[in-house]
């Protein structure tokens, strides 16, 4: 015990990203009793992933496979492409037993209107520990890659991040946060496992932690948006890539990881197999429309999105692609790698113009923030480091006090 408690692994940067997640939890939670206080309860789309979910966990069907009431009753506006023949085709049960779930210790008698300023927080609390945790994996991979400085950027730019928040509070908008977790997870998961491949131990065996790490992430992202299903052959590209003289291990850890992610996606069902295989019949995995790029409005739709999920990157975002060009330095593994991605995401959050697209575009935030924390932290290495420095540090500054003047400008009821 005492080998693990070291400075290491809980010293100051540890200290100091803590406070900065505790402030991210702070502002979610704002957002959650301002929406309670305010009267408005649950939406629409939560009160169905709420009944939904504690159907399933009372044996009394699979949420969304199909539902089990007709979807008016749900759903003002029903897309398409997001329901056929009565079955959720964007979603697997995971994101309704997940709502569900802090209920069940709830007693029945206390399940009204008198108690519901307290019951009713019990739906987002998975939602806002997922929160966290992305701000967690998004600080740790951006401080290994950029070391302090790049992480303690990144992490300030998510943990005052209106879309984050605003994500991770479920306040108006789709649990994409659960999704965007899973997607970041498993590309870096295999990143990681594909650096361990040059060990010279037994790979497989050595590597089970990452490998049901892996399948996890995996499972997250795809069981949260099945379009998200597209970073299973990105994750088998960084393994090839990354790992060129095992690249036989690389893919029999990629074949466990997803047999492992094929588990738990069937966990998702309570392992019925019916209702799994009439699941998959009706998801959507892939969806996309490829008229979006054709189409000049959606782009600045796009953008504004963008702006409005970090409002720091329409002045960063430019600053740091310009640098990547121009400046041969700051074109290595850890900057690409995001910035592809990145624009991947974007990419097919244009091609998606229903709810996936909203979690595309979501998921490519965390790594622009990457890429923008990376470039930073190479300008902040050369001669001018003071002057770069002041400047990101009052950006920083600002950008926090403008995030939370803004988040005090939400009503409370």
């Amino acid at each position: 015990m005492g080998k693990f408690f070291t400075r290491e692994r809980f010293g100051r940067p540890q200290f100091l990203a803590g406070l900065l997640l505790l402030a991210f939890l702070a502002q979610a939670a704002w957002l959650v009793s301002s929406e309670l206080r305010a009267g408005a309860g649950l939406d629409a789309t939560e009160q169905a992933r709420l009944a939904e979910g504690w159907r399933q966990w009372h044996g009394q069907g699979i949420a969304g496979a199909p539902f089990a009431r007709p979807l008016a009753t749900y759903y003002t506006d029903v897309s398409p492409a997001r329901v056929e023949d009565r079955f959720d085709a964007e979603h697997s049960p995971l994101l309704s037993i997940a709502t569900a779930a802090p209920l069940l210790p709830w007693p029945a008698r206390l399940f009204s209107a008198e108690f519901a300023a307290y019951w009713l927080w019990l739906p987002r609390l998975p939602f806002l520990a997922v929160g966290v945790f992305l701000g967690a994996s998004l600080w740790y991979v951006a401080r290994r890659l950029c070391g302090n400085a790049g992480g303690f950027i990144a992490l300030t730019l998510y943990c005052f991040s209106p879309a984050m928040i605003q994500a991770s509070a479920v306040w108006h908008t789709e649990p994409e946060i659960v999704a965007v977790w899973g997607a970041f997870g498993a590309i870096f998961t295999a990143i990681a496992v594909a650096h361990t491949l040059y060990a010279p131990r037994e790979v497989v065996l050595w590597n089970w932690r990452r490998i049901v790490l892996l399948g996890i992430s995996l499972a997250l992202a795809i069981g949260s948006q099945f379009s998200m299903i597209v970073v299973v052959p990105i994750a088998l590209a960084f393994l090839l890539y990354l790992a060129p003289i095992r690249r036989g291990a690389g893919f029999v850890i990629w074949i466990a990881a997803c047999v492992i992610a094929l588990l738990l996606l069937f966990g998702a069902y309570f392992f019925h197999p019916r209702a799994f295989w009439d699941g998959m019949l009706h998801a959507s995995f892939w969806g996309a429309n490829w008229r979006g790029f054709t189409i000049l409005m959606v782009y600045y739709r796009v953008l504004a999105q963008i702006a409005r999920a970090c409002p720091a990157l329409p002045l960063l975002l430019p600053v740091a692609l310009v640098t990547y060009v121009v400046w041969p330095r700051t074109r290595y593994f850890g900057n690409t790698a995001p910035l592809l991605i990145g624009l991947l995401f974007i990419g097919l959050g244009i091609a998606h113009p229903h709810v996936a697209g909203a979690g595309f575009l979501l998921g490519s935030i965390p790594f622009l923030l990457l890429l923008v924390s990376g470039v930073l932290a190479d300008l902040m290495e050369t001669r001018q480091r003071l002057l770069v420095s002041a400047c990101v540090s009052g950006l920083l500054i600002a950008y926090a006090l403008w995030s939370l003047h803004e988040l005090l400008q939400v009503p409370r009821g």
